[in-house]
């Protein structure tokens, strides 16, 4: 976040402040799993929920476009219920004759999506790995070993575009501008 509050200070100030520990406490009982510890931590930095006013009922997920790349953004923990419930099943895992290799489990919580909540990024509740779904392909786990070492490589990747090495997307006037 202080690399995006650096180079792109207009997309910063736009985010909205932390979550509260009542807001995660309301949230957990009412998705029925505890957040892992490193989420938890970054919800209490960056509750990254639009204004309600803001919020488009007709998408799946919405958030800040364009952070931490084109298409894709970080869940609030409103978007992230909401995500939560579309895909937890009432058995633990999707489809229900693949518990060794599921499309989805209960344990897995969104924290980044596209629009469509068709692809995105998970934290695994019970070891803090973090994955990765696309609907129609495979679902990754352990791509990251944590969220800190996923946010190590969004680090280098804004790294890299302030260094103007990134072919698409740039800093302009404060703001992340992909082409």
């Amino acid at each position: 976040m202080s690399l995006l509050r650096e180079h792109a200070s207009a997309d910063h100030a736009d985010l909205p402040g932390p979550a509260t520990e009542q807001m995660l406490a309301a949230a957990e009982e009412r998705m029925g799993i505890s957040l892992h510890g490193d989420l938890r931590t970054w919800l209490l930095q960056n509750n990254l929920d639009l204004p309600k006013e803001d919020v488009d009922d007709e998408v799946a997920c919405c958030g800040f476009d364009g952070f931490p790349d084109e298409g894709s953004f970080f869940l609030g923990i409103r978007a992230m219920e909401k995500l939560y419930a579309n895909r937890s099943t009432s058995c633990g895992f999707d489809p229900p004759d693949q518990p060794d290799h599921p499309f989805w489990r209960n344990e897995w919580i969104p924290f980044l999506s596209d629009r469509d909540g068709w692809m995105g990024k998970f934290i695994d509740a019970r070891d803090g790995r973090v994955g990765s779904w696309f609907v129609g392909g495979p679902t990754v786990t352990g791509e990251y070993e944590s969220m800190a070492q996923y946010f190590d490589s969004v680090a280098e990747t804004l790294t890299r575009i302030a260094e103007g090495s990134s072919p698409v997307c740039r800093f302009t006037e404060g703001r992340l501008v992909w082409s």
